[in-house]
């Protein structure tokens, strides 16, 4: 069996960067369901990602959205966020809420469209340039609703030729990580569909253009551990935005879902040598109608049970069983892991880090919500869904 003080040294490496836009007010296309207490700027957003690192000690870094997290002084916002523990992360940018993007941003068939996304792809760059912010994602909602709409392999050209000037301005300790999606909002084509489009794109650009895997961006059934496994295999693996969902795109809890997913997924990377600082771990969820903090606590414990679980797989006895053909010995080994309850370990870790083994009671016990309740009173910042 996998030795147990290392499993415990690799799940204290553990990194789990959380959403500023999770911490806000947001919802579905129906309806946003406002709560008490959440952020009204971007450093109340840090104060509350500070609250989550504190109570899991696993989620250091928060993820800026551009333009729900804009400010005047960023390097002042990295500064704050410093101060409370954390480091500023991925710089996500936004192509798909104004007017002008009804037809497309980077794929739009009218070129001053194209160039006002193109720009405001720099203001991103130019953004981490001034947090130190090593990401820049990349999701576009271009695409068509009906067949002839647009030129498929025209949009292509343009979507490439957008990318590589973005990749020209990116530093040499910056990368591009583009994302895709099946479907939604675009119901005909979807200009990054899937992971193969993603890549094929990134693997043009060169080597600081790496895919993202939004784990609720698939066709049902799609063997997303396949594709992880993959793109680790190509070294085009940038990282991950965890979520789940039941039948579409739903931005729910990591794991909620599918928890013997996520342990698949988790089990691939380890396998593929991906459980390392250059495979962001990213959440990228909604929280509707639960309370925004203790979810993303939750997401960030799932996240780390279905890693230890992975890492419990007795990795020669499965080889073992793969070389001798024996199809049933392999799968227990793998059912074997993710069968054994692991939360007995996290506490363990958690309180070897100085941490309460029950992040969640801790974070109930701070008082923190009934705080933010009472001081956070009007001006509430909206999220997806707004």
């Amino acid at each position: 069996m996998t030795e147990l003080a290392a499993v415990k040294a690799a799940l204290k490496t553990q990194a789990v960067e959380t959403p500023s836009w999770a911490y806000g007010n947001s919802g579905t296309r129906f309806k946003v369901f406002a709560q008490p207490g959440v952020p009204r700027s971007p450093r109340e957003k840090l104060d509350d990602a500070a609250q989550v690192h504190a109570h899991t000690g696993a989620a250091p870094s928060v993820a800026l959205h551009i333009p729900w997290d804009r400010v005047e002084d960023y390097a002042a916002l990295a500064g704050y966020a410093e101060e409370r523990g954390l480091r500023l992360g991925t710089i996500n940018s936004n192509t798909f809420q104004d007017d002008d993007y009804k037809l497309g941003s980077v794929c739009h068939p009218d070129a001053t469209v194209r160039r006002k996304a193109l720009d405001h792809l720099f203001e991103c760059v130019d953004i981490m340039d001034a947090t130190g912010s090593k990401d820049l994602k990349l999701w576009f909602a271009d695409g068509t609703n009906y067949p002839g709409q647009d030129d498929i392999r025209e949009r292509q050209d343009r979507l490439a030729e957008a990318l590589a000037q973005v990749y020209e301005r990116l530093g040499d300790d910056q990368r591009m990580l583009l994302e895709y999606k099946f479907f939604e909002p675009a119901f005909y084509t979807t200009d990054v569909p899937d992971w193969g489009t993603a890549y094929a794109h990134c693997l043009k650009l060169g080597p600081k253009a790496q895919v993202v895997v939004d784990t609720g961006h698939h066709a049902p059934g799609t063997n997303i551990e396949f594709i992880v496994a993959t793109l680790l295999r190509e070294r085009k693996l940038g990282g991950f935005d965890f979520n789940s969902r039941f039948y579409a795109d739903d931005d729910l809890m990591v794991g909620a879902a599918d928890p013997f997913q996520l342990f698949r997924i988790m089990y691939e990377v380890i396998r593929g040598g991906g459980f390392a600082p250059d495979v962001a771990f990213m959440l990228d969820q909604c929280h509707n109608i639960e309370a925004k903090i203790p979810a993303i606590i939750r997401s960030v414990m799932n996240v780390q049970e279905a890693t230890a679980k992975a890492l419990l797989v007795d990795r020669d006895a499965l080889a073992a069983a793969q070389r001798e053909g024996d199809v049933l010995a392999a799968n227990a080994v793998i059912m074997d892991a993710y069968n054994t309850d692991v939360r007995p370990l996290l506490r363990e870790v958690r309180e070897e880090l100085g941490l309460d083994g029950d992040p969640v009671a801790a974070y109930h016990r701070s008082g923190w919500a009934g705080k933010i309740a009472a001081e956070r009173v009007g001006g509430e910042q909206a999220g997806w869904g707004a």
